[in-house]
């Protein structure tokens, strides 16, 4: 076990704090029973903890870190930002340039409102959704996040499709009932509900490639049945692409798979590290939002000129290089060939995905399209596996239903130090299979 004296004492310190000494509920390390090491500073693909212990980053705080950790111009740009002033709660020209380039690269976005973070994001896509159908219910997927608001904190309950119920304290049963659960990539459940309900449902939400019960692929077919459906009914289709916007491809997952949603969220990369989302789609849909229509909301640093000014440095950093995002891919793919070798050799079965420069392994002999077969992975060869990685400098997802990223500051030598300790952690893994 590695060993992080200072961090453990800042631990026990932050608990006497905060709710279970952290900020958002896995940097805790529960799941894997370790101390979470207490990060002092990050530069390109690595992190150092307060202990002294340098790491080779694959989280990338939950994704923005494209570019790497503290990318010479988007610091820059930050710098001078700041010297004209970190908010004014008022409109700014760099405001329209970020929305501008956002449009340019997802072509499904006619208008677009700023805010401060992906939950914000796709609770007031939610909202405005129900304002322009006048409908209430809303339909998720089992599986997939999309932040934390009330209606959208809900779990499958038994059989192939179901209504939701609070999958936290503090969601009223009234607020869950208008949500909808299917089980992601369940064509025929979808169908069956939408026949259902579909003439009362405003929304259908979905990760389109889906992050937040490991890295889930969709199949073409089940985003083309979401589109046909909710055309139909004439309910609103909405992309979050949170996570995968500008990672499976630059164009958004809606690109690589050639659907055309009504709306989309967007988040992490557009604000380069620093809190800052979006949500956007059809004029028709977006001429609700207030002051233009009545769907109200607000905020107070929507649009914050640091995190405008960090998100547009990121943006054009990645379109200044045609081969970017081919690059990360590729990157990535020879990454996870080294980890399909390592379990080979220690005769563990996994199942590894990538979508771009996204990328998870599920300790799984059986293949994963949902958030049931997620869960059949064995947590003990995860748990011995992310042990060794981080003993032997590899900074992982403390938790098997996270999603890894790849940044363009990860080089040749990066990957093969992270393959050599893979060879490793599949032993220890072998050794803890159930």
């Amino acid at each position: 076990m590695i060993s992080l004296p200072l961090s453990s004492a800042a631990f026990k310190k932050a608990r006497e704090l905060m709710p279970g000494g952290v900020n958002s509920p896995v940097r805790s390390y529960a799941r894997v029973e370790c101390t979470p090491p207490f990060i002092a500073s990050a530069k390109g693909s690595h992190i150092t903890d307060i202990d002294g212990h340098t790491y080779i980053d694959y989280v990338g705080s939950w994704g923005p870190m494209i570019l790497g950790h503290a990318h010479p111009a988007v610091i820059h740009a930050i710098q001078e930002a700041a010297g004209r002033g970190t908010s004014y709660g008022a409109p700014t020209l760099l405001e329209s340039e970020l929305a501008a380039l956002i449009m340019s690269l997802i072509p499904s976005i006619e208008k677009i409102r700023l805010v401060s973070s992906g939950t914000e994001a796709t609770m007031s896509a939610l909202r405005a959704a129900r304002g322009f159908t006048g409908r209430e219910k809303i339909l998720k997927f089992a599986g997939c996040y999309h932040g934390h608001g009330d209606s959208l904190l809900v779990k499958a309950g038994s059989g192939a499709a179901t209504f939701g119920e609070p999958d936290s304290s503090g969601i009223t049963k009234g607020t869950a009932k208008d949500t909808l659960t299917v089980p992601y990539n369940d064509i025929p459940a979808f169908r069956a509900m939408m026949e259902k309900e579909g003439p009362e449902t405003a929304a259908v939400i979905v990760e389109p490639v889906a992050g937040n019960m490991g890295l889930v692929l969709p199949d073409p077919a089940f985003l083309q049945v979401l589109r046909t459906e909710t055309e139909k009914y004439g309910t609103v289709l909405i992309f979050d692409e949170v996570m995968c916007g500008f990672r499976t491809a630059l164009h958004g997952a809606q690109s690589a798979y050639g659907i055309h949603p009504d709306m989309t969220c967007l988040g992490k990369i557009i604000g380069g590290g620093l809190p800052a989302a979006a949500y956007g789609g059809k004029k028709e849909i977006m001429n609700c939002i207030a002051p233009e229509g009545s769907v109200y909301q607000a905020g107070t640093l929507s649009g914050n000129p640091l995190a405008v000014t960090a998100g547009l440095e990121t943006l054009r950093q990645m379109t200044a290089d045609p081969g970017f995002t081919d690059k990360l891919s590729d990157k990535t793919s020879a990454l996870l060939d080294g980890w399909k070798e390592a379990a080979q050799k220690a005769g563990v079965p996994v199942q590894l995905h990538q979508s771009g420069s996204m990328f998870c392994l599920f300790f799984n002999s059986r293949p994963v399209c949902n958030y049931e077969d997620a869960c059949a992975s064995d947590s003990h060869a995860f748990n011995a596996w992310f042990l060794s990685m981080l003993e032997q400098g590899i900074y992982l997802a403390p938790s098997p239903f996270e999603t890894l990223f790849m940044s363009a500051a990860h080089c040749d030598k990066d990957i093969e130090q992270t393959v050599a300790a893979a060879h490793k952690a599949m032993e220890s893994a072998a050794g803890a299979m159930q």
